[in-house]
């Protein structure tokens, strides 16, 4: 019986992880000995795994072999990437084409000239004797009907000494839902007709430009400085004006004497971007400004 039931010992398979002891001589069983298939499967997943290591490192030595071989974009030497460059923006474009332009010239013509367009907006320069004329055929015009002055203004281009001035005609018909810009340029010194007989809101735009640019017009119903004093000297919209606190005429005539103390402490105020209006001296020239006072000399 003890035979049979070593024999049926060996034969019977172990499951796996199930170790069988050994004899009284110290030598394992033959059923403990794994099979030779079972170590050769073993041995062969094992260098499978080892391969695939093995090629993961080879790639990666590979990668960065080719990396090291590259020139750094930022080593000496090396040429920059051409930089993509940018969309240009709109330009102006000659608009003498235009139906309106035509339209013109066929009317005044040696009265205008050239005309562009940028962005949908059409500007059209006139001759300064025929600003009145031009106003008034756009504003009555059934085809046109550019029965409103939307703006009036000024540019000043130190650099062309021929015309520095550029007056600026912004018109739009209410009716059309159309813009039209006019330009006219004139000489330092020189006059222009008043539009305010066709649109008379150019009036305060007109005393506006005067007082800020120094651009007198003729037939003006009330040519008088709009922001400024009378007697002020110069025009500070102009770009050749002086940003900074000046002192002229009207200041000296105008405003108190200052001592040196005070005055070191308004340049150290303006200095720090504090209130300008912080001194006494300088809130009196506010109320002379807003209520018409007259200065009256101090007493001595």
């Amino acid at each position: 019986m003890a035979e049979d039931n070593d024999n049926r010992d060996e034969s019977t398979p172990k499951p796996p992880g199930v170790v069988t002891p050994a004899d009284s001589t110290g030598t394992p069983p033959s059923s403990s000995i794994p099979d030779a298939g079972e170590l050769a499967g073993a041995d062969a997943e094992k260098a499978a795994m080892v391969e695939q290591a093995k090629s993961r490192v080879a790639a990666v030595k590979e990668s960065l072999g080719e990396q090291s071989a590259q020139p750094s974009p930022t080593a000496p030497g090396v040429p920059k990437a051409p930089v993509k460059k940018k969309e240009e923006a709109p330009k102006p474009t000659d608009a003498s084409d235009n139906q309106l332009v035509r339209k013109l010239k066929g009317t005044f013509n040696s009265m205008v000239g050239e005309a562009t367009e940028f962005i949908g907006q059409i500007s059209i320069r006139i001759e300064p004797s025929g600003i009145v004329g031009v106003c008034n055929f756009l504003r009555d015009d059934p085809e046109t009907r550019f029965n409103y002055l939307s703006d009036l203004t000024c540019v000043h281009f130190p650099m062309r000494q021929e015309a520095p001035l550029e007056i600026v005609y912004n018109l739009y018909s209410i009716s059309r839902n159309e813009r039209v810009r006019l330009k006219v340029s004139i000489a330092e010194g020189a006059s222009i007709d008043s539009v305010t007989g066709v649109w008379p809101t150019a009036n305060w735009m007109e005393r506006e430009v005067y007082d800020l640019f120094g651009v007198s017009f003729r037939n003006h119903p009330d040519l008088r400085r709009l922001l400024l004093p009378p007697d002020w000297e110069g025009h500070p919209l102009r770009k050749d004006y002086p940003l900074e606190f000046i002192e002229n005429e009207w200041t000296r005539k105008h405003l108190p004497e200052m001592t040196e103390v005070q005055r070191e402490q308004l340049e150290q105020r303006r200095a720090y971007g504090l209130e300008i209006l912080s001194v006494p001296q300088e809130r009196m020239m506010r109320e002379i400004l807003q209520l018409g006072k007259e200065v009256m000399p101090k007493d001595k």
